[in-house]
């Protein structure tokens, strides 16, 4: 029996020898891989599909920088109508800029050599953790056929277990998660070719970390994850999506004629709104649809929102924070459907009178010296008929009507009143005085009603009205 023991040690060792310099080399790779941990990084759960721009966050944080996973796709210079996070190539721009180098990215392995040259790979990986680098790699998310890319980051090796360990960014609880090195090694190379196979690994070696500042509103990230939730909503390949910051518009018209009303009305209104009265834009991004016809705007109003709309024109649905036109009728109620949001996160105190006066006066509107001009428009024949009846309410009656009232009580003459007042005061050279000092002065003065005298200048309101029926009945349209 000892003989035979003696004679299987020797028989090992011989077809250890034959097998070349490499098993043995691999061998005792196996054995001199050690412990290493990278301790005290974050857990940061990823938002959908930055996966990538997550673990980058995690070892930022770890580096005591303030840079999230929203300002590491910011870096990318990813297009955000392209709906989703960093590829392999954007990601290590991204870090590049920030401040790592990353080193080689792209590894080729040969097929038939797969487990030397993957071994390879493992064996670089952790020596730079031992070095203090983690890596954020790019695999296989598990181990069902056909299953999605995605990036993990690489921090620590357990020597006894044979496991490696890292960050998950899409768990809740994936922070020093681990896997089997063996089942880590399968998962690695990307399989893109028959032959030869890719192992993706960024190096995270800090070089000079560049400090950002906080993004002063909605990011190109913000934008990307809006439209990652949005798409799932547009019913099919006829719409055509952009941004026209602060909003996303889809249209079902022709992609040429979409991108005109983009930029021809919805830029040009924003801009001109932002350059008289307000300083932010909407605190949410607003999606404005823009249905082509009639039949358009009735069939996806019930099938993407579930509404049945209550005017021809268009609305605001605070429900979907979305602007749904009837774009057929004009673009006259998009623009007073657009000043709704600016006065919500402007002037969120407004009354509603005031409110509805400003956005109803640019429902026909042009350019006049670089500002947006209200023009007369069809409200105008009902309130004159209402000034020859004697049946207008006071000045001092419709500021100090409650939203309720001014929403229920004679809905179309308050509408007509309140645009026609702004529109004197535009007329007059007052309406953009009018509004920052109704902002300014809100606290003592909710109603809007003694800011009013002040810059009209007029004491007596009543008086002042009369002139201003007299104005109004004037006035033509069209």
């Amino acid at each position: 029996m000892a003989k035979n023991r003696i004679w299987c040690c020797l028989l090992v060792v011989l077809l250890s020898l034959s097998a070349g310099p490499y098993v043995c080399a691999k061998i005792q790779k196996k054995i001199a891989y050690k412990d290493v941990l990278i301790e005290n990084v974050p857990h940061v759960r990823q938002k959908s599909d930055f996966c990538g721009e997550a673990c980058a966050e995690m070892y930022l944080r770890k580096l005591g920088k303030n840079i999230d996973q929203d300002c590491v796709f910011d870096q990318s210079g990813i297009d955000p109508l392209k709906a989703r996070g960093c590829h392999t190539s954007e990601l290590a721009k991204a870090l590049k800029k920030i401040g790592f180098r990353v080193g080689d990215v792209w590894y080729k392995v040969a097929a038939s050599k797969a487990d030397k040259q993957i071994e390879t790979q493992f064996d670089e990986l952790h020596d730079d953790l031992v070095k203090g680098k983690p890596s954020i790699v790019c695999m296989h998310y598990d181990d069902e056929p056909g299953t999605t890319e995605h990036f993990r980051l690489v921090v620590g090796y357990d020597s006894k277990k044979d496991e490696v360990i890292y960050h998950e960014p899409a768990e809740i609880m994936g922070a020093y998660q681990r896997m089997k090195r063996k089942r880590f090694l399968k998962l690695w190379p990307l399989k893109y070719d028959k032959k030869q196979w890719t192992i993706i690994r960024i190096r995270l070696q800090a070089g000079r970390i560049k400090n950002f500042k906080p993004a002063d509103g909605f990011t190109d990230a913000d934008y990307s994850q809006h439209i990652m939730k949005l798409k799932r909503k547009i019913p099919d390949k006829a719409f055509t999506v952009l941004i026209q910051k602060p909003f996303v518009i889809i249209g079902d018209e022709s992609p040429s004629m979409v991108r005109r009303r983009s930029v021809s009305t919805i830029k040009w209104a924003t801009d001109k709104l932002k350059k008289d009265y307000f300083k932010k834009d909407p605190d949410k991004i607003i999606d404005v649809w823009l249905f082509k016809d009639k039949k358009s705007y009735e069939k996806y109003t019930r099938k993407i929102f579930k509404d049945k709309p209550d005017t021809p024109f268009g609305y605001f649905s605070h429900t979907h924070n979305s602007l749904i036109m009837n774009i057929a009728t004009g673009g006259g109620t998009l623009v007073h459907e657009m000043v709704h949001p600016f006065i919500d996160s402007n002037f969120s105190e407004c009354p509603a009178w005031f409110n509805e006066g400003l956005a109803s006066l640019y429902e026909q509107c042009r350019e006049n010296k670089g500002h947006i001009n209200g023009l007369t428009n069809w409200r105008l024949a009902g309130l004159q008929k209402g000034i020859r009846a004697g049946g207008i309410p006071s000045f001092k009656t419709l500021t100090h009507s409650s939203t309720h009232k001014f929403y229920n009580s004679d809905k179309g003459n308050n509408y007509a009143q309140a645009r026609y007042l702004c529109y004197y005061l535009q007329e007059k050279g007052l309406l953009i005085k009018y509004y920052h000092q109704f902002h300014d002065n809100h606290k003592k003065d909710p109603t809007g009603f003694e800011t009013l005298k002040k810059v009209l200048g007029k004491k007596d309101i009543e008086a002042f009205q009369k002139q201003w029926e007299k104005f109004i009945l004037k006035l033509t349209f069209p």
